[in-house]
C-alpha cells in the first residue's frame, strides 16, 4: 500500500501537528499518519477515502488538499519580511483577522473606559464582545479537539481560562488574554513560515522551462517534459534545468547550491552538471541524465522534507512528555482550585491581588500551554539541516544531526575516502622482464589483467584499463568474470583462468617464484598495493599500483582532532600500504588487510567500545559498514544515488572539506535544541510557582508564553546563519 501526501493548512504550532495526527489515526483504514508541521505535509497510509479524511481534518479546524508538487507541501511561496510581512500575513487567514477586529474592540473598549465615556456595563459588554469575537476560532477548535480527540488542547485551556476569568470579573483581563494568545499563536505561525521559506528557496533553483533541441529546431518546455537522451542548450547566466551531461560547449558553471564548493567549476564535453546549477559566460548543450523528479536536486529537497520522518531523539523524548504534561496540569489546575478552599479554608472565588485559588488555578491553565517546548527541536532541526544542504551536505533528519553532533569516534574507509581513490600503475615487474614496461612479457601482463578488468568494478580496474591505453596494448574480452571479494577479481580470457589479486591472497592460493614474492613485498614496504596476476598455469607477474593521499585529508583529521574526535581508518590494503596512508593523513589509529565484513566488524567493536561511531565512506563499496555505524556518511554524494540512499549523511562535493564545518552546525544545533528546551521548561516551572503562590497574572502568564515561543523558535532558526 502506498504512501499519500496531502497538504494541511491553518496549522499555527506544532500542537496543531499532533492534533491533526491523531484524529487522522481514529479514522478506520488508517494504518499510519504522520503530520510535520514545519513541511505542512500528512503522511498517509491505508486506505480511507479523501471526503472522509477531508471531515476529519476539518472537524479538528485544519484544512487539507490533495497534491504531491513539492511547491504545494510547502505551502505556497509568498515572501513576507518584517512588520508589513506580519501584517500581511495576519489578514490572509480568517482566524487572524478576527483577532485584529477583536483586538479593535478592545483598543475602543479600553479607551472609553479611561476617558469615561460609556456607563461600567456597557464597558464590560464591550471587553465581552472583543473576547468573542477573537476567541470564536480559538474556542472552536478547543471543541473540536475535544470531541475528536478527547483531549485537552491549549485552545481549550485558553476558552476555559478567559471565561473563568469573566466569572470572576475581570472582563479587561479575559478579553486581553484572548487578543494576546491569538496574536502570539499568529506570531508563531508566522516565524514558522518563514522556516518554511529555506525550504522554498531551494525549490526556487529548479527552473520551471528548458530549451529542448529537436533537429535544427528548438522548442521551451516545461522542465517535468525533458525525457533521458533529449539534448537541451542552457544560455550564459541561465540555471541548468536537469542533471545531464554537457555536449558541447566550456563554461564554468557555479553548483554551489547543490554540492557546497565555493567557486565555479569548469565544465566542458563529458562533465556532468546538475539541476539548479547556474551557467556562466558561455553556452552549453547538455544530454538529459534523469528526468526532472529524479535529479539531484529533487532528490535533495523531497528528503529535506522528509527528514522530519526521522525525529531528533530529544524530540521523540519531548512529544511523549508533552503528550502527557498538559493533561497533568489541567488535573494540577483543578485541584489548586478545589482542595484549597474544600479543606483548609482559601478562598475561591476572591482575585484581590491574585490570592483567588480559582484566580491561580486559571493562571496555571494559561501557563500549561506547551507550545514552546514542542516547537524548540523540530525547527532548530530544519533549520541546521537546511542550512547544511545549501552547503552541499544532505542531513536525512534530526536522529543522524544529533548523532552526528554526540560523535566522538569516526571511522574512515581509505581507498576514495582518504585517498583519491584514482589508482595508478607504477610499474610492472615479470620473470622473464626485457626492457621496462613498454617490454613483450609486461605488455602481455597488462593485457590479461586489463581482459578481465574491463568487465570489473574492482577499485584496481580504471588503472589498469588506463595504463593499457597510455601503452597501446591491446585486450580482448573476458567470460565468466567475478570478484572475489576483498581478494581480486577472476575470469575467462581465450579459455585460460585468469585471477588478479592481492599478494596476501596470491600467498596462500598460488605457488609463485620468491622473486616475485620479494618483488611484491618490496612495493608493499613502499606503502603501495602489488596486485599479482595468474593465467591458470603460472602466476605472470606484479603490477605496483599507488594511491595518493587527497590534499585535504591531513587537514580534516587534524580539525577533527582539535574537536575531541578520534579518527580510525579501515583499509583493505596490506599493513603496509595502510600503514603509509595512516601515517600520511595523521589518524589515530588504523587497520589493514580487512575484508568487507571485517570491516563491519571492526564498526561494531569501536561501537560498542564508545557508545557510537560515525563511519565515513565513499558510498559505493562501503554500504554495510555505513550501514551499522551509529550514524553512516557517504561523499560524493552528487553523483551517486546509491549513496544518497544508503548514508545517513551526504557530502555532495567530493573530498572532505564539508567535513568539520557539519560537525560544528550539529553541534551547534544541539545546543540550540538544549538551550531552547532548558529555556521552555524553565520558565514553565517558575511561571507555575508564581501561579501556585498568587504572584502572577494571567496577563503576565500569556506575554511570558509567547514570548518563550517566539524565543524558542528565533533562537532555533539561528541554525540557518550559522
Amino acid at each position: 500500500m502506498e504512501a499519500r501526501q496531502y497538504k494541511i493548512g491553518n496549522m499555527d504550532c506544532a500542537g496543531c501537528a499532533r492534533e491533526v495526527e491523531s484524529a487522522v489515526g481514529k479514522l478506520d483504514g488508517v494504518q499510519f499518519a504522520r503530520v510535520d508541521f514545519l513541511s505542512c505535509e500528512l503522511q498517509l497510509i491505508g486506505d480511507v477515502d479523501y471526503e472522509r479524511l477531508r471531515r476529519q481534518v476539518e472537524a479538528v479546524g485544519k484544512t487539507i488538499s490533495a497534491g504531491d508538487a513539492a511547491e504545494e507541501r510547502l505551502g505556497g511561496a509568498a515572501k513576507r519580511s518584517g512588520v508589513l510581512g506580519f501584517w500581511d500575513y495576519l489578514l490572509s487567514r480568517s482566524s487572524s483577522r478576527l483577532a485584529v477586529l477583536g483586538g479593535i474592540l478592545l483598543l475602543v473598549a479600553i479607551a472609553a473606559d479611561l476617558l469615561r465615556l460609556l456607563p461600567p456595563n456597557v464597558g464590560n459588554a464591550l471587553y465581552v464582545l472583543a473576547m468573542l469575537v477573537a476567541m470564536k476560532p480559538i474556542a472552536e477548535s478547543g471543541l473540536k479537539a475535544l470531541s475528536v480527540n478527547r483531549e485537552f488542547n491549549i485552545n481549550m485551556l485558553m476558552t476555559v481560562a478567559a471565561v473563568g476569568a469573566l466569572f470572576l470579573g475581570e472582563f479587561l483581563e479575559a478579553a486581553t488574554v484572548i487578543f494576546l494568545f491569538a496574536i502570539g499563536e499568529a506570531l508563531e505561525g508566522y516565524t514558522s513560515d518563514r522556516a518554511r521559506d529555506s525550504l522554498r528557496s531551494l525549490i526556487a533553483l529548479r527552473p520551471a522551462t528548458a530549451n529542448r533541441i529537436v533537429g535544427d529546431q528548438s522548442e521551451v518546455v516545461p522542465v517535468e517534459a525533458l525525457q533521458v537522451g533529449d539534448i537541451i542548450r542552457v544560455l550564459p547566466g541561465e540555471g541548468i534545468p536537469a542533471d545531464g551531461r554537457v555536449l558541447a560547449g566550456y563554461s564554468a558553471v557555479d553548483q554551489a547550491h547543490i554540492t557546497g564548493e565555493s567557486l565555479p567549476v569548469e565544465k566542458g564535453p563529458g562533465l556532468d552538471v546538475y539541476a539548479g546549477s547556474i551557467n556562466g559566460a558561455a553556452a552549453l548543450e547538455l544530454r538529459v541524465s534523469c528526468r526532472s523528479e529524479d535529479s539531484t536536486l529533487s532528490r535533495v529537497i523531497d528528503m529535506l522534507q522528509n527528514a522530519q520522518a526521522r525525529r531528533a531523539p530529544s524530540q521523540r523524548l519531548i512529544d511523549r512528555f508533552a503528550h502527557y504534561y498538559t493533561p497533568a496540569v489541567v488535573l494540577a489546575a483543578v485541584g489548586f482550585a478545589l482542595i484549597p478552599p474544600l479543606f483548609f479554608g482559601g478562598s475561591f472565588w476572591s482575585s484581590a491581588e491574585g490570592t483567588g485559588w480559582l484566580y491561580r488555578a486559571l493562571a496555571m491553565l494559561v501557563i500549561a500551554c506547551p507550545c514552546a517546548l514542542v516547537i524548540s527541536t523540530p525547527v532548530t532541526v530544519i533549520s541546521a539541516i537546511t542550512a547544511a544542504a545549501r552547503r552541499g551536505v544532505l542531513i536525512k533528519g534530526g536522529a543522524p544531526l544529533e548523532t552526528l553532533a554526540g560523535s566522538k569516534v569516526f571511522a574512515f574507509d581509505k581507498t576514495g575516502t582518504l585517498t583519491r581513490g584514482a589508482l595508478r600503475v607504477e610499474a610492472t615487474y615479470t620473470e622473464n622482464c626485457e626492457e621496462g614496461p613498454a617490454c613483450e612479457p609486461c605488455s602481455e601482463l597488462i593485457s590479461l589483467a586489463a581482459s578481465v578488468e574491463a568487465q570489473s568494478t574492482h577499485p584496481f580496474a580504471g588503472a589498469i584499463l588506463q595504463m593499457a591505453a597510455e601503452t597501446g596494448v591491446a585486450y580482448g574480452g573476458a567470460t565468466g568474470v567475478e570478484t572475489l571479494a576483498g581478494h581480486g577479481v577472476r575470469g575467462e580470457v581465450n579459455g585460460k583462468r585468469v585471477t588478479i589479486g592481492s599478494h596476501s591472497y596470491f600467498d596462500g592460493e598460488f605457488e609463485h617464484t620468491s622473486d616475485l614474492c620479494e618483488v611484491a613485498a618490496a612495493i608493499e614496504q613502499k606503502g603501495k598495493s602489488a596486485v599479482m596476476v595468474h593465467d591458470g598455469e603460472a602466476v605472470r607477474g606484479v603490477i605496483a599500483l599507488a594511491d595518493e593521499a587527497r590534499e585535504e585529508s591531513p587537514g580534516v583529521i587534524a580539525a577533527l582532532g582539535e574537536m575531541g574526535i578520534e579518527s580510525v581508518m579501515l583499509s583493505g590494503d596490506n599493513k603496509h600500504v595502510a600503514e603509509s596512508i595512516a601515517r600520511r593523513v595523521g589518524v589515530d589509529r588504523y587497520y589493514g588487510e580487512l575484508l568487507p565484513e571485517d570491516k563491519v566488524a571492526a564498526v561494531e567493536q569501536l561501537a560498542v567500545r564508545h557508545g557510537g561511531v560515525a563511519m565515513v565512506g565513499d558510498g559505493i563499496n562501503d554500504s554495510p559498514a555505513l550501514a551499522r555505524a551509529s550514524v553512516g556518511i557517504a561523499m560524493g554524494g552528487a553523483a551517486s544515488a546509491q549513496a544518497m540512499e544508503t548514508a545517513d549523511i551526504v557530502l555532495l562535493a567530493q573530498g572532505l572539506r564539508q567535513l568539520p564545518g557539519t560537525i560544528r552546525r550539529a553541534r551547534f544545533a544541539r545546543n540550540l535544541i538544549r538551550q531552547n528546551i532548558a529555556l521552555s521548561l524553565g520558565l514553565k516551572a517558575v511561571f507555575l510557582l508564581l501561579a501556585a503562590t498568587g504572584n502572577v497574572t494571567m496577563l503576565a502568564a500569556v506575554f511570558a508564553d509567547m514570548g518563550m515561543s517566539l524565543a524558542v523558535t528565533l533562537n532555533g532558526m539561528r541554525a540557518l546563519r550559522d
